[in-house]
């Protein structure tokens, strides 16, 4: 048993394909295919059921490909513990990340990480926070920024900052002319959401006590908070915005952003990684630079109250 034929059935698992899985591995599909028919000979067991397509694990492969990862993720520890003894910041760094912070978060990072350190590769994956979880879990991510508490013993959770949330109003809409909003002044009929699957959803909904799509007569969902932001602007709607999203608000769209009664509602942003991360030191150092990048008032929870997620 080798490393290289574990690198290669974590990719066929990865990619349930034959020939993607040997481009990701920079080999020929013959040689990826022997390699691991080789393991399998070796193990005495199938990992997995080429008669099905797309190609999956059997039930003791998909235990083996498992351990797999655990060891490969290991077996780069001595490589990354050179790196930091050489206090180089350099190699991949895989990160995972929700939609609704991406376009807040990730440009101006982007711009940082890319002039300070030039020898780190970030590779960034932007996607439910369900499946960015699962990503990191199976060694595809090294960390992944999202909103928690997560309330999972196996995920390492680090506070980045607090998004207090806001109601943004039509001008055509009666809340338009408050200084402040109750959350039961919310009209369900009114409000603009994200589809199902994000955490945001969860807390708006959690924030108006809503439960039921009886709730709602008549429904629109997406899952980009810039549509939501539009739609407000061309009806006589109502969304809830983080934060990070109103900071580039023009005089005209502040005058409708309306902050809800204190303590304020806000969402606790999160750097999390698995609890046997190796790569410790990228880490921090990206931890800290998004640290950076955010006004400081939105590091402490002050006058704050997380609102809780349904996962």
């Amino acid at each position: 048993m080798t490393l290289i034929q574990l690198e290669y059935i974590v990719a066929l698992d990865t990619h349930r394909h034959f020939a993607i899985a040997a481009e990701k591995c920079f080999v020929t599909q013959p040689t990826l295919s022997m390699q691991i028919q080789k393991l399998e000979e070796e193990l005495g067991v199938k990992i997995f059921d080429r008669t099905k397509q797309p190609v999956i694990p059997t039930e003791i492969g998909a235990n083996i490909i498992a351990q797999a990862r655990v060891t490969l993720r290991e077996s780069t520890m001595i490589k990354q513990l050179i790196r930091d003894q050489k206090d180089t910041l350099s190699g991949d760094l895989r990160i995972g990340i929700i939609p609704t912070l991406a376009p807040y978060v990730l440009p101006p990072l982007y711009k940082i990480m890319r002039e300070k350190y030039p020898l780190l590769n970030l590779i960034i994956k932007e996607s439910i926070t369900e499946e960015v979880i699962h990503e990191l879990k199976n060694n595809r991510l090294d960390c992944a920024i999202v909103v928690t508490p997560l309330n999972d013993a196996s995920i390492k959770e680090e506070v980045l900052f607090y998004e207090e949330l806001f109601v943004y109003v039509s001008k055509k809409n009666a809340l338009s002319t408050k200084k402040y909003v109750l959350a039961n002044e919310i009209d369900p009929n009114q409000l603009w959401l994200l589809e199902e699957g994000h955490c945001f959803r969860s807390q708006i909904l959690n924030l108006c006590e809503l439960r039921k799509a009886s709730d709602f007569h008549f429904k629109y969902e997406t899952g980009n908070i810039e549509t939501l932001k539009r739609m407000v602007d061309k009806s006589d709607g109502i969304t809830i915005l983080p934060e990070l999203a109103v900071m580039e608000f023009t005089k005209a769209q502040l005058k409708l952003v309306k902050r809800l009664k204190q303590p304020s509602p806000a969402r606790e942003v999160s750097i999390v990684t698995h609890r046997d991360h190796i790569k410790t030191k990228l880490i921090k150092t990206l931890k800290e630079e998004i640290i950076n990048i955010v006004p400081a008032p939105m590091q402490k929870l002050q006058n704050k109250k997380v609102v809780e997620i349904n996962y």
